[in-house]
């Protein structure tokens, strides 16, 4: 894999910082802001998997938020509560195709936005889950990068 350091970035949060309580599950439930940077110029589509990897301990394996993939190469940035024009979403664990925020039963989760750039377009049915996703793309990822933030349990102010 040839690495040309793709970067993924948000203006709502740092990297390892903490998500505002507006992109959760039980708050606004919208997608955070995101900006992408360096795309390989070799790159023929853009996949995108949120999940949480701390939810491993609850349900053994990590809980997929938003699956996203044939993002346009020319995409710069994913606004807040939007999708990529003519991309394709896949079905993450609330059972759903959109964005589903981050949603820790217990604890602070860290929460993974992880961009890939492929060399192909996927051809997949919108039903596709986290699996099919990444077995489709694997031998196909020019580039990568990860964004990472923490997510309280939400709770009402008061």
């Amino acid at each position: 894999m040839k690495i040309e350091n793709l970067k993924l970035k948000s203006p709502a949060f740092p990297d390892r910082g903490k998500i505002p309580n507006k992109y959760g599950f039980t708050a606004e439930n919208v997608n955070p802001p995101l900006k992408i940077e360096n795309v390989p110029p070799d790159t023929e589509s853009l996949a995108l998997i949120m999940d949480d990897p701390d939810a491993f301990e609850e349900q053994e394996r990590a809980w997929d938020h938003w699956i996203v993939w044939n993002i346009d190469p020319e995409t710069r940035e994913i606004p807040e509560n939007s999708i990529p024009e003519n991309a394709r979403l896949g079905k993450n664990d609330f059972g759903e195709r959109n964005y589903g925020g981050p949603n820790p039963p217990d604890q602070v989760h860290t929460y993974r936005f992880r961009l890939f750039a492929l060399d192909k377009e996927l051809d997949l049915p919108e039903s596709a889950a986290r699996k099919a996703v990444e077995a489709t793309m694997k031998n196909h990822i020019i580039d990568q990068a990860q964004l990472m933030g923490k997510y309280a349990p939400w709770q009402p102010s008061r």
